[in-house]
């Protein structure tokens, strides 16, 4: 499993400087989450963001000090809401059996980033002037649509993620400067 951190909560939790490592499509990409540290009233969350759905998760950043307390509250923090979203097969059967090798990075993909800070942005309003829970911001950010997945819903996105796994890793995140042929037919000589 691999976590990629912000500088900001890689330097909070003492992991600073982190390599890059760059997106793997043979990779399960329930494995690959990103993580961004922000402050919304003088309190500290942590977004969770899945790198191909955007699936997201707002947590408390409090108290997370370094790797092992960021590990076992993601992981927690995790648990908990994707059996609140109806995910826990998801979370049982990919995340649980993986969750004792973990790598962390930088994040590679600005178009990620971006969208974390559209959440953000999102999550401060929900948080300040909504008064609501992170969870119920998580809620909210995942029925958001991103044109980053072509206007979809994370949450829609995140489960068809389970439901390619056992297909082959056709609809996976692709580069924007490569061209995939997925099916080559012979050429058709004409006698």
């Amino acid at each position: 499993m691999i976590f990629r951190l912000t500088q900001k909560l890689s330097k909070k939790i003492g992991i600073a400087p982190l390599p890059a490592i760059p997106f793997d499509p043979i990779r399960n990409p329930l494995l690959d989450w990103n993580a961004h540290l922000f402050t919304a009233q003088r309190t500290q969350y942590i977004l969770l963001t899945n790198t191909v759905s955007l699936y997201s998760i707002v947590m408390q950043g409090r108290g997370i000090t370094n790797d092992k307390k960021f590990i076992r509250e993601a992981l927690s923090c995790m648990h908990d809401f994707m059996i609140i979203d109806g995910n826990k097969v998801m979370y049982d059967n990919f995340i649980e059996p993986e969750r004792k090798i973990i790598y962390f990075s930088k994040i590679v993909d600005r178009r990620v980033s971006g969208s974390m800070n559209d959440f953000i942005f999102q999550a401060k309003i929900d948080l300040i002037e909504g008064h609501r829970q992170p969870f119920d911001v998580s809620l909210r950010l995942n029925e958001s649509p991103m044109s980053y997945l072509n206007y979809s819903h994370p949450r829609n996105e995140f489960q068809k993620l389970h439901l390619t796994e056992e297909e082959p890793s056709t609809n996976r995140q692709r580069g924007s400067n490569v061209i995939y042929i997925n099916r080559v037919r012979p050429p058709t000589t004409s006698s």
